[in-house]
Formats: C-alpha cells, structure tokens, sequence
C-alpha cells in the first residue's frame, strides 16, 4: 500500500513538473528576442558589440518586418540616427560605413579592356560601396563621377 501511495506521490510531481514547465513555455510563446542598444548610440557611430543587448518583446509590440532581428546584423553598422537604450533597431536607422569619405583622397580607376588608368581625387560625397559620387581629380581640377568599388576606390568610366 505504501508501495502505491509514494509512486501516486511521484506521479504528482511529475504531472506538477510538466505543468510548471508548460506554463514558462506559454510564458514565452509570443515572444521576440531583439538586440536593443545598451546605450545611447549616436548618428555617425560605429556600432560594437558592448553597445547591445538582447530583449524580449511580444509579438505585436514590435514592427517585426522592420525590426532587424539579430546583432550579428548590426556589428560593424552606422547609426543614422540617434538609438536609444531598450528600444528596437530599426533597419532604416542603420547603414554600412562610408568607403569614400568626402574631403578625403581617393584613389580613382579606369578599365577598357587590358588598359588600367589609376590617379588620385578629392571625395566631394561620402559613399559606401556601389554608391555613386563625384570626385575631384587632383591633376586636372575635373570633377567625376563614378562608383565605389569593394576595394574602396572610386571605379569611372569604361564599359
């Protein structure tokens, strides 16, 4: 009889248990995890790993299609504007950084088939790759237009 009265017991517990751990999961079915700045970060800032923190939000509460959704995705970004601790990261507040930063030397390329012609300019607009921005060649006094490449350098001309 005792045999039966503690496996009742144990069978409690268990069924406890089990109700326990199915009312955490409701808890958090609903939920989204989303970094969120641990401080405030400024427009032009480079966004670093110390400065977010992850944060659970219901569903609902958040535009979730803008919302970007992982911190991997924001290490190495800009702030375009002001983000403030605990609140989401809207993907439009963020952008890559600048390859060509205006008033500073960029190196300028052209390609026609084999032939390479490479020079110096003055960035005269900021851009980040596949951006296109208008240079100042440093020889001529011309101003040109052409494309950020991967490699940082402004890509005119050519087919």
């Amino acid at each position: 009889m005792s045999h039966l009265r503690s496996r009742s017991r144990s069978m409690r517990q268990i069924a406890a248990g089990v109700l326990c751990l199915a009312g955490v999961l409701s808890a958090h079915a609903g939920q989204l995890q989303l970094p969120v700045p641990r401080v405030t970060i400024y427009p032009g800032q480079v966004i670093v790993k110390g400065m977010l923190a992850e944060r659970a939000f219901r569903s609902g509460s958040v535009d979730e299609a803008s919302a970007t959704s992982s911190s991997d995705a924001l290490i190495g970004k800009v702030a375009r504007q002001t983000l403030l601790p605990g609140r989401p990261i809207n993907q439009g507040a963020i952008r890559e950084p600048h390859a060509v930063t205006q008033g500073q030397a960029a190196l300028i390329i052209f390609q026609s088939g084999a032939l390479t012609i490479t020079g110096s300019a003055i960035a005269l607009q900021s851009g980040g790759t596949g951006d296109v921005v208008s240079v100042r060649n440093v020889d001529s006094g011309r101003i040109i237009k052409g494309t950020i490449g991967a490699d940082g350098a402004v890509h005119v001309g050519g087919p």
